[in-house]
């Protein structure tokens, strides 16, 4: 009976994540929203399926998730990239952490919390949800802009505070909780207790250098996966086992784990092993966690409840507002970051899970956290629609007047080059480098700034606009060269500008073949649509075989070779690009032709 159970449950929780997670996705909410939501469903606060002791076994087995993501979160904080980005994550992500943390404290104690189960609050509620987070920016192609990469910053030093977070919840545990569980350890004089600690995380130091490593060599030798599978499992097993005796948190243990394994040559074999553990545990713990939202706390507090989530979101949001502030960031660089971290994280159900076993926080006290924390979540999809829809409109219809206003004095340019990003400052830089004249048109407001700071003369502007276009001399230019992202505005002033000004030649980057195919089909040549990756993949893959020893003049000629084959496949896919199973006939047609090509040539080097 207790087998079926156990089978049931398992069942239930994984047919709830299959179900849930990507209508959650189609509905723009994210995993960790469709986790929690499918939790709060099959829960013992409304369907009832799972829940009570069962519910609390399931959070225990799923807290090994977020030991293994602090594990695997280690092997991802290299000192060098650390340095790199010192700056935006102790900065402005210190003074997030830090900030948040004093108000949300002052604010508890304010109502009548003592003074460690506020700190405590104020610490868990300082952490915003980095999976939620991310997955948003990169949804939204907002990751790689500077806002988006302040965001990874602080996201990144919130990450790293949990471990400093959880070193200090024992020392805000009561004596009593303390002793029973390491019962042992009080035992000690006095000062031995910290030598005893230190002695556990040097060990922890000393075998991630030495012992290891060479572990792992030898159960490389036998060529079973599953070993090296088993042998990571265990050392993170051994490690949260070594931290619970001692008196720490074991997902601090797997963190410093990590960190002394970042350098291995095991890294990423260690990663590759873990992610399913990891994803599947984090997916259960997610699901118990929404479990355990207790639906009769905030029908019985409606208000409460809603005065704490609206006032953690105005207060994280606020402190944001203010840090970017001072760090004097510019546009609606500041409200991204401010709205973007506004919400409770996926770290804070772990602290809180810790803070009621340390009895630093009571079992009310926490309910309410986890709802709190729980629909400030899912409000964030809705704060980031208010960013979009609301506030960067606004904030660049003020905005764009100033910047309008430029003149643009370089009538006599031959060139106009819509967008100067990752892409088009290597054109544009080159272009002037041989002394030919470019009126740089970008629509980024803080990169032109940025820009014009390193001497170069580029013009505030949406270039798919015709007067823009009229007022930096398109009439008169020879050339323009389009290097912009944004797929629909490309296509659109291509079209514009062939029609309108025809003599001029238009040169573009396409992201794909269908972008080539569609600039084609707007009337562009074909030699003058460049695929942005095509001669850079090509390089790179020259530099790879001549570093595997092939001959430089050779591996050139074969990638010269590879280019025209690859462009005279595009030209025969151009008239049937819409039909697939003529479409699909050519690429296997050619496929074998260039493995024919490359054959006859290696017989005529001589090559084996």
């Amino acid at each position: 009976m207790h087998d079926a159970h156990f089978f049931l449950s398992a069942f239930i929780y994984l047919a709830t994540a299959v179900l849930m997670v990507p209508l959650a996705h189609r509905l723009g909410l994210g995993s960790v929203l469709g986790y929690l939501i499918g939790g709060a469903v099959i829960g013992p606060f409304a369907l009832g399926w799972v829940g009570g002791t069962q519910g609390e076994e399931a959070m225990h087995f799923a807290e090994f998730g977020v030991v293994i993501m602090l594990f695997m979160i280690g092997l991802e904080l290299e000192p060098a990239r650390l340095w790199r980005m010192r700056g935006p994550i102790f900065g402005l992500g210190g003074l997030q952490v830090s900030g948040t943390a004093l108000a949300v404290m002052g604010a508890a104690m304010a109502f009548g919390l003592d003074f460690k189960p506020a700190l405590a609050a104020g610490m868990i509620l300082a952490l915003s949800s980095t999976a939620i987070v991310i997955q948003t920016l990169q949804e939204k192609a907002l990751l790689r802009s500077d806002a988006g990469s302040d965001t990874f910053a602080v996201l990144l030093f919130q990450d790293i505070s949990v471990i400093p977070m959880l070193a200090v919840f024992p020392l805000l545990a009561s004596g009593v909780a303390s002793g029973e569980e390491h019962g042992w350890l009080k035992e000690l004089p006095n000062w031995a207790q910290p030598l005893v600690t230190l002695g556990a995380v040097a060990l922890i130091v000393l075998a991630g250098q030495f012992v290891v490593p060479r572990g792992f060599a030898i159960l490389a030798k036998t060529g079973l996966r599953e070993l090296l599978t088993a042998a990571a499992l265990l050392l993170i097993v051994g490690v949260a086992l070594l931290m619970t005796e001692v008196g720490l948190s074991p997902a601090l243990g797997a963190f410093v784990a990590g960190v002394v394994l970042a350098g291995s040559h095991y890294r990423h074999e260690l990663e590759s092993n873990l992610e399913p553990f990891k994803g599947l545990l984090l997916g259960l713990f997610f699901l118990a966690v929404g479990a355990s939202l207790d639906f009769s706390v905030i029908a019985g507090r409606p208000v409460l409840i809603t005065a704490l989530v609206v006032g953690l979101i105005v207060t994280k949001a606020a402190v944001m507002y203010a840090v970017a502030t001072v760090l004097r960031l510019r546009g609606s660089h500041r409200w991204l970051l401010a709205l973007a971290l506004a919400q409770g994280g996926e770290f804070a159900f772990a602290l809180l899970s810790m803070a009621i076993q340390q009895r630093i926080l009571d079992a009310e006290t926490s309910k309410l956290l986890v709802a709190v924390v729980a629909l400030s979540m899912a409000i964030t999809p809705l704060l980031f629609v208010i960013y979009e829809k609301v506030i960067a409109p606004r904030y660049m219809a003020v905005s764009a007047p100033a910047r309008e206003a430029d003149a643009i004095d370089e009538h006599d340019a031959p060139v106009i080059m819509a967008g100067f990003g990752r892409f088009g400052n290597f054109v544009g830089r080159f272009m002037m480098s041989q002394g030919v004249k470019v009126t740089v048109l970008e629509s980024d407001p803080d990169h032109v700034d940025m820009l014009r700071s390193f001497g170069f003369k580029v013009f505030y502007g949406d270039a798919t606009r015709l007067d823009l276009l009229h007022a930096a001399g398109i009439a008169q230019a020879r050339m323009l060269i389009i290097t912009l992202a944004d797929r629909n505005k490309v296509a659109q002033l291509v079209a514009e500008v062939r029609e309108r000004f025809p003599n001029v030649r238009i040169l573009a980057r396409a992201h794909d073949y269908d972008q080539r195919y569609e600039f084609i089909g707007l009337g562009l040549k074909s030699e003058d649509v460049v695929h942005e990756q095509m001669h850079s993949a090509l390089e790179l893959g020259v530099k790879a075989l001549r570093v595997l020893g092939k001959p430089a003049e050779a591996m050139e000629a074969a990638a010269k070779r590879w280019k025209g084959f690859d462009e005279e496949t595009f030209h025969l896919l151009l008239p049937v690009q819409d039909d697939m199973d003529a479409y699909a006939s050519i690429v296997r047609e050619r496929r074998i032709q260039l493995t024919q090509l490359f054959e006859r040539d290696r017989a005529n080097t001589g090559e084996g």
